[in-house]
């Protein structure tokens, strides 16, 4: 059974600019002025999906509408959610002190009311790969829920996200013979040594090897509508019992709801794997290698020259 409702987008944009001071100060990745979202964005359209929906934060609308929002809209149905503070259930109020957003599981939870159907879920500066995006589609229009919520999560091979510049964080997957996800461990950090990946949880006082065809998480996610009354359910949880034990850094993070839903055996999520290349300025120095790749992928014809032409 195929769902009958078209999927969407969801694009987490609320932190956009925050690492660079300003979307204007995000640098672009071609000769053309192309950030990284416009190739995502590309490849979402080209894979089938029609409406993207940007999450982002009430500071960086108008900028974010003159840069991407309205160059997009020409092509594809774009809206708009926004990831605030104060978006919190009735009786419930921002701690003291509190500035960091609360995360990504509160970030889809805002919204709630703008999607009815489908989704997929990704990072704003993070380049995926055209594969992936058909994968997602192709999976969120031939899926519905039945006794278990059914979502998915495209798997990348641990060698095709890391960078040479420094260390990076990924979620590992632990995958059953069935191909779906049975956990998922957050390594904070990874490194390329030589030829090898390689983790450490003491700070670098030991390392352990892991394998490059490991698969991990790069946040992109296929849902069902059904995570929606989950995240707000688990959401009153997190602020009740949570919150109070780090009042400003306290996180409700997506994947963890997700796991808490298939520890319970309330929800299946497969895991799509691809052969795609991550890329991402986790480092200023990754920016050429970031451009080398855009460049190549051009030159396949993966892409035209002018993107929105």
């Amino acid at each position: 059974m195929s769902s009958t409702k078209e999927p969407v987008l969801v694009i987490m944009a609320a932190g956009m600019g925050s690492r660079y001071g300003g979307l204007k100060q995000i640098d672009p990745v071609d000769e053309q002025g192309n950030i990284i979202i416009d190739f995502s964005i590309y490849d979402a359209v080209k894979a089938g999906f029609k409406t993207i929906v940007f999450i982002i934060k009430h500071q960086i609308e108008e900028e974010f509408k003159r840069s991407i929002g309205d160059r997009i809209g020409k092509y594809v149905n774009v809206k708009y959610v926004y990831q605030e503070l104060d978006k919190l259930p009735q009786g419930y109020s921002v701690p003291e002190g509190r500035v960091k957003p609360f995360g990504t599981g509160h970030a889809i939870l805002c919204a709630k009311d703008t999607i009815d159907g489908p989704f997929a879920v990704i990072n704003a500066d993070d380049y995926y790969g055209r594969h992936a995006f058909e994968t997602i589609y192709n999976f969120l229009t031939n899926s519905e829920d039945d006794d278990k919520y059914r979502y998915a999560m495209v798997g990348y091979k641990l060698h095709n996200t890391l960078t040479e510049n420094g260390h990076v964080a990924r979620g590992v997957c632990e995958v059953d013979d069935n191909g779906n996800l049975v956990s998922i461990t957050e390594r904070t950090r990874i490194e390329k040594h030589g030829e090898d990946a390689e983790y450490t949880t003491d700070d670098g006082a030991t390392w352990k090897k892991l394998d490059k065809e490991t698969l991990v998480s790069m946040n992109m996610w296929g849902f069902s509508n059904s995570l929606m009354g989950e995240l707000e359910n688990r959401f009153v949880d997190f602020l009740n019992n949570e919150l109070p034990k780090n009042t400003e850094k306290a996180e409700y993070f997506l994947p963890f709801v997700v796991d808490d839903l298939l520890k319970e055996n309330k929800a299946t999520a497969k895991v799509l794997p691809t052969p795609d290349v991550w890329h991402g300025v986790t480092y200023k120095e990754d920016k050429p290698q970031v451009m080398a790749a855009i460049k190549e992928l051009k030159e396949q014809g993966m892409y035209p020259d002018v993107l929105w032409a």
